[in-house]
């Protein structure tokens, strides 16, 4: 959806956004913001915003180099554990005192800028400003990333004058009250993924030994990458090299060890491998170039794959938040729309599950028009609506 389709803009806008910790919360309020000022400025309108985050935090490194205003408010987090008696810790008891601090830090910043409504995209922090926005009787817009609904958003959507969801699943999951003022958006994914072009990827990267005529496997675990999935992927090289060209973000402090695993490949095999420690800005380049994605399986990642429509197969963070990550692969895989390791990870699992995508290109194909019809690429622009939505009533 495209500002053309989409609410029009009709006065300047304040916005409060809140929301981090980690890149799920954090990176599509970035991208929120950015579409909504996009939106504005078509209408002839402006945008201001103050972001309200932790202190020395992602989000804080964020707004800073995007150029959007900063304060930090106290926030507390809740350690989990399975047996509910154990959360009863010392650790959780003082940070849980520095809510009612927040709020009335967050109290005291939407006061004095008076915004018109209050994003919240989840994280520990988001509390403190959602409760301050019921307080203050500002419209307040939740977004929720995950197919299940993370703590800190279970808690506000009660309180929410709108609720953004990414699946229309997670709606049976809101709070009863809750769910007449949810919206199905989807997640946002940066404008920039959807602009890679194959034939840049190769170039950018060096690939010289890439053979187009095979397909290529990119493998990623995250910016400092994953010791699971090079292991998995280093026992399989020699396989997978027979079959495809591989693409293999590391991460920095796996980089010399896997180079030398590549200098042990059979002739005619080391040169269809490209392994890397960081992809930076050619990452859409790389990810048009990738016929199946080999990945962890957390909300941004689901968000890009789906918005682009790629085979994966998703090889899920065991100790992410609430276990997110694998709902999210069951959620996918359950519908043929990936492929997901989520019991056994290893070589001989991860072999079993590419073997059919790379042996068959109208498999691989089916996968990915199934990832398509969960992808939402437009989410930014849905939820650009709800957000002048509530800031009109």
């Amino acid at each position: 959806m495209n500002s053309d389709n989409g609410l029009l803009a009709t006065q300047d806008i304040r916005l409060i956004v809140t929301g981090g910790g980690t890149g799920g919360h954090t990176y599509p309020a970035l991208t929120t913001v950015n579409a909504l000022r996009e939106r504005l400025a078509h209408g002839g309108f402006s945008l201001e915003v103050l972001w309200v985050g932790a202190d020395g935090s992602l989000e804080e490194r964020v707004a800073g180099s995007n150029g959007i205003a900063f304060e930090s408010v106290a926030t507390g987090k809740i350690r989990r554990a399975k047996n509910p008696l154990k959360m009863v810790s010392p650790a959780n008891v003082r940070d849980m005192t520095n809510v009612p601090r927040g709020v009335a830090q967050a109290r005291s910043l939407i006061s004095d800028f008076a915004p018109d409504v209050v994003l919240a995209t989840g994280g520990y922090v988001a509390v403190p400003v959602g409760v301050a926005a019921k307080i203050a009787r500002r419209p307040l817009v939740v977004h929720e990333q995950t197919v299940r609904l993370g703590l800190a958003n279970k808690v506000l959507a009660r309180t929410a004058a709108r609720v953004a969801v990414s699946s229309p699943s997670t709606v049976d999951l809101l709070p009863e009250g809750s769910r007449e003022f949810a919206v199905v958006t989807g997640n946002p994914v940066r404008p920039e993924i959807f602009t890679g072009r194959a034939d840049r990827a190769v170039q950018a990267l060096g690939f010289t030994g890439h053979d187009p005529d095979r397909p290529t496997v990119y493998v990623t675990g995250g910016a400092q990458g994953s010791k699971q999935i090079n292991d998995t992927v280093g026992g399989l090289l020699p396989w997978l090299l027979a079959r495809a060209n591989v693409v293999h973000q590391c991460g920095p402090a796996h980089l010399e060890a896997l180079r030398g695993a590549a200098r042990g490949l059979p002739p005619g095999l080391g040169e269809r491998y490209h392994v890397t420690d960081f992809v930076g800005p050619e990452l859409p380049d790389v990810l048009a170039l990738a016929d199946v994605v080999v990945s962890r399986s957390g909300a941004g990642t689901i968000a890009e794959l789906t918005a682009l429509g790629k085979a994966s197969v998703l090889i899920p963070l065991a100790t992410s938040a609430g276990d997110e990550q694998r709902h999210n692969a069951e959620h996918l895989q359950e519908t043929g729309a990936a492929a997901a390791l989520v019991s056994e990870v290893g070589p001989d699992s991860l072999r079993q599950a590419a073997e059919p995508l790379l042996a068959d290109p109208v498999r691989r194909a089916r996968m990915a028009e199934r990832a398509r019809e969960h992808g939402r690429p437009d989410a930014a622009d849905r939820l650009v609506d709800v957000v002048l939505s509530a800031a009109r009533d």
